[in-house]
């Protein structure tokens, strides 16, 4: 009942949210130019620290790993590669990683981080904003791997054409492994709200919660998903580790 009470009131605020700028047009070019401020802000953020989320891989990168050992996949393409500590892991392992990332700092920071370590040959950084096509032929990658990059400021809209694409660059019986911040997440429904599950939570980042059903609404152009629930960092985040299959 509560959480039937927080959906209608957020439908209410969103609505006198809409009388008040004159029209639902002018919100969602607001909201956009918002969604859009996210690039700079990331920029900033990676300009200040070599390495926000530690030098250490994540769960589902450890995970994701065993899952492309067994199977047999060693093209992986990275999207959100941040500042490449999931990059480097994968590399250390031997597969060939192409990691893409929209901010500047990003790449460079997993190039440098990738020959230190003596795994450059094993990695290509790129920068690029996938809200664009992938800059890859069809069928390109064995795999798709993506920490939390799904839930920062993407639409719907937006997530439905990455999953395309994502399926598009993949091989027959390609994986796309991707996490994000679900609606369980001590943080959903708080700060800002910027359209759709979306809020502009402490620190100006903007995250886009996922309820079970956006999951399975995104993985409908694959062939099967899995879903697995688990915890990251000090709040902790509550996140959902997705598996789909081309």
């Amino acid at each position: 009942m509560m959480q039937v009470e927080r959906e209608v009131n957020r439908k209410e605020v969103y609505e006198m949210k809409k009388e008040n700028t004159g029209s639902e047009k002018i919100e969602q070019g607001m909201e956009k130019e918002i969604l859009n401020g996210q690039q700079p802000h990331w920029e900033k953020v990676f300009s200040n620290t070599c390495s926000r989320f530690g030098d250490e891989p994540s769960y589902p990168a450890r995970k994701a790993a065993a899952i492309f050992e067994k199977e047999g996949k060693k093209k992986i393409l990275e999207l959100g590669g941040g500042q490449g500590r999931d990059t480097c892991f994968f590399a250390s392992r031997g597969f060939s990683v192409h990691s893409l990332d929209y901010t500047e700092s990003g790449p460079k920071a997993i190039k440098e981080k990738a020959e230190e370590a003596g795994f450059g040959k094993y990695v290509t950084a790129l920068r690029h904003d996938v809200r664009n096509y992938l800059p890859f032929e069809d069928g390109t990658f064995d795999a798709c791997y993506s920490h939390m990059l799904y839930c920062m400021a993407l639409t719907t809209d937006e997530l439905e054409f990455l999953c395309k694409e994502i399926k598009r660059v993949l091989k027959p019986g390609g994986i796309n492994i991707y996490t994000a911040r679900h609606t369980g997440d001590a943080h959903y429904g708080t700060g800002t709200h910027r359209g759709e599950d979306m809020y502009e939570i402490a620190g100006g980042f903007i995250v886009h919660f996922f309820s079970r059903e956006k999951v399975e609404r995104l993985a409908k152009e694959y062939g099967s998903f899995e879903l697995e629930e688990f915890e990251e960092g000090e709040l902790p985040r509550k996140l959902y580790m997705v598996t789909m299959r081309k």
